[in-house]
């Protein structure tokens, strides 16, 4: 199978596993929402397809789940959602290929920085749509949804990524060393 076609099904794939996983989280109440389900497979399909393909996915996945499913709601939710998902896709895709060693460190390095970036993109599209229609978006409601609710998902994501990478490396799909801890990160 030629790579850009194999990219485009799992960028599919990721985008499936995105209109599904909410259902799942869904389930646990007190913290299912807080999980960020729709985040972990943009985050993949970045790492693993690249960076033009984590875009693409994390910009479409919030809208299409919208439209189809209801839930986000379109505006500003979604809108902003679609924002930060896609610099998600964009800068864990852009620094982990960037990064001459696929190893533990590059790839946390590029996942916290995906983190960081999305959450800063969230908060300026929410910012932005919320003064179009009329209210504000306050210095409190960025630290509860970025960061204070955001925690289980956090953790989530730092600790799920890894394990797929690495079982993904095993199998022999992905280039990732990730139990070799003597590797470090060296960006150009």
């Amino acid at each position: 199978m030629n790579k850009n076609m194999q990219k485009l099904t799992l960028s599919a794939m990721f985008m499936a596993v995105g209109m599904v996983l909410p259902f799942l989280t869904g389930q646990i109440p007190k913290i299912g929402g807080m999980l960020l389900p729709m985040h972990i497979p943009v985050l993949l399909c970045g790492l693993i397809c690249g960076w033009k393909y984590g875009t693409a996915t994390g910009f479409v996945l919030p809208l299409f789940r919208s439209l189809v499913l209801g839930s986000p709601t379109l505006f500003p939710r979604a809108a902003a959602m679609a924002f930060e998902l896609a610099a998600y896709g964009a800068v864990a895709g852009v620094l982990y290929e960037r990064s001459k060693r696929k190893c533990i460190a590059s790839l946390y390095f590029s996942l916290i920085s995906a983190m960081l970036s999305g959450r800063i993109v969230w908060g300026a599209a929410q910012t932005l749509f919320l003064g179009i229609s009329g209210s504000s978006f306050t210095w409190e409601m960025f630290t509860a949804g970025a960061l204070f609710n955001a925690v289980p998902g956090i953790i989530a994501q730092l600790v799920l990524i890894p394990a797929v990478m690495i079982v993904l490396d095993r199998t022999g799909y992905v280039k990732f060393n990730g139990t070799n801890a003597e590797k470090t990160v060296d960006y150009e």
